[in-house]
């Protein structure tokens, strides 16, 4: 619906498709205060609000809050129209726009545009970005030879990376992820505080010089001196062994997916009789050799939110019949995290990856927890010392009639809300299944659907369960 001047103070929803029509206060200078609701932290909204007020001649401030982005803006009336029509058309590909709440105030003249410290408040209304893979830009500065990130494997921008599963709490910033204890280097910190850097308030941004390391371990955990982590456990895989590798939400368990033998070696250490396992693969046209990929999937499967899509398997499909028994269908992926393009580089074939646990346990995702559980299954460990607040495993989709229908939502959709038609008007939990479990938090308009839990049955999954849902109680401010 579009803003009339009858309800400036009102909170209103704006369709993308729509014009906003904004009401003028004064003919010379306007001032508006802001409020933006939706995924609008980490995903570059603030560089994006002070470079659109420096093309457009506007002034104040913007800064994240507990309730989203709150910017304080004034200049000329036209320009100011100008400004709330692009601030809705013109978002970051990965913001999500809910809500915008728009308060005419009175003049302050300011002379700059600023972006201000985070406020953290007790309000509702904080939408924490999913997980999403490495973007374009990121993945040209890892593959270039003379890139200061050339080929780290824990690169990225405001634009690409880990989001919900190294959030501790909210608003988004550094101090509350699991990145607060690396110190930037005198050249990150340049990116990170420069508003025309596409690194600007990037929270996870790190590199060699000050960033997270990778290494390798042997499967009672004792490190192992190599130069090139990711070519030793290449090779490794290259010889049928089996490794876990340590991903944005948890470990996976990993083997070459052609050879049967080591599958078969794979679901008798994981204690995995039948059910299908999911493959990732270097690329799209690598994927085209292992089974048929419409249009619609292939669009799915490049996608930032990058799920396991299942895809019917050709005739001749290389795979190792004991990855997917009887089936046919194969669950497919592509790599996600700088770390999983080089491992795939490295192997040069594609590679099962599965969540690390036994049977119906969760995914392993603690260090210690992980080297305890999966000494017995892994022959070797590809770890690293960035901490993970919170698991999540690979979602699985697939495409039906044209139109995607999740099977496991998880890892690049959650925590993003789902919309609901009737909203509630008391503050509700659901606890979801026994089996296959996912809970719910439910408030207003807004339901909250965590990641993939498991089998409550095991405590270590139940435990889990009840820590989720107090985190997601926290970080959405919903007492139900």
């Amino acid at each position: 619906m579009p803003i009339s001047p009858h309800l400036l103070n009102a909170e209103r929803r704006l369709p993308l498709e729509r014009r906003v029509e904004i009401p003028r206060q004064d003919p010379v200078r306007d001032r508006r205060k802001i409020t933006v609701q939706g995924v609008v932290q980490g995903v570059g909204f603030r560089p994006f609000v002070y470079g659109l007020s420096s093309r457009l001649g506007l002034y104040g401030s913007v800064r994240n809050d507990i309730t989203g982005v709150v910017i304080d803006v004034e200049g000329d009336p036209t320009c100011m129209e100008s400004f709330l029509q692009a601030l809705v058309a013109e978002a970051p590909p990965l913001a999500r726009i809910e809500r915008v709440r728009i308060e005419k105030q009175p003049l302050r003249h300011y002379t700059v545009f600023a972006i201000e410290p985070s406020e953290a408040r007790d309000d509702k209304d904080v939408f924490v970005a999913p997980d999403v893979a490495t973007c374009p830009e990121c993945l040209s500065e890892f593959n270039g030879a003379h890139d200061r990130r050339y080929h780290y494997p824990f690169l990225n921008c405001t634009s690409c990376g880990p989001r919900f599963t190294i959030v501790s709490g909210v608003p988004y910033d550094r101090e509350r992820t699991t990145m607060a204890g690396f110190s930037m280097c005198t050249a990150c910190q340049a990116e990170y505080v420069d508003p025309r850097d596409r690194r600007f308030h990037a929270q996870p941004t790190a590199c060699p010089r000050c960033g997270p390391r990778l290494w390798v371990a042997d499967s009672q955990g004792n490190e192992i001196a190599v130069d090139d982590p990711c070519t030793f456990i290449g090779i490794r895989l290259q010889e049928r062994k089996i490794v876990a590798v340590k991903g944005l939400g948890g470990y996976h368990l990993s083997c070459d997916a052609l050879r049967n033998d080591v599958v078969r070696e794979l679901r008798r250490r994981k204690q995995r009789e039948a059910k299908p396992l999911a493959v990732m693969v270097q690329n799209l046209d690598m994927a085209r050799r292992l089974c048929v990929v419409s249009a619609v999937e292939a669009e799915l499967l490049t996608s930032a939110r990058r799920p396991i899509v299942l895809l019917r398997k050709l005739p001749d499909c290389p795979i190792a019949g004991e990855v997917a028994p009887q089936n046919r269908y194969l669950g497919v992926m592509l790599p996600y995290t700088p770390l999983h393009h080089l491992l795939l580089q490295q192997a040069a074939q594609p590679l099962v990856m599965t969540s690390g646990n036994l049977t119906e346990e969760p995914i392993a995702y603690q260090d210690d927890d992980a080297l305890r559980r999966l000494a017995g299954i892994a022959d070797y460990f590809l770890t690293h010392n960035r901490p993970i607040h919170m698991h999540c495993d690979d979602s699985v989709t697939r495409i039906v009639l044209g139109k995607e229908l999740p099977v496991r939502r998880s890892r690049g959709y959650v925590p993003l809300p789902i919309r609901l038609t009737i909203p509630c008007t008391t503050p509700i939990l659901a606890c979801g299944a026994h089996l296959k479990n996912t809970f719910c938090l439910a408030q207003g308009t807004y339901a909250f659907l965590s990641q993939h839990i498991g089998d409550l049955e095991d405590y270590r999954t139940y435990r889990t369960f009840v820590e989720g849902i107090e985190h997601f109680k926290r970080l959405f401010k919903i007492t139900p």
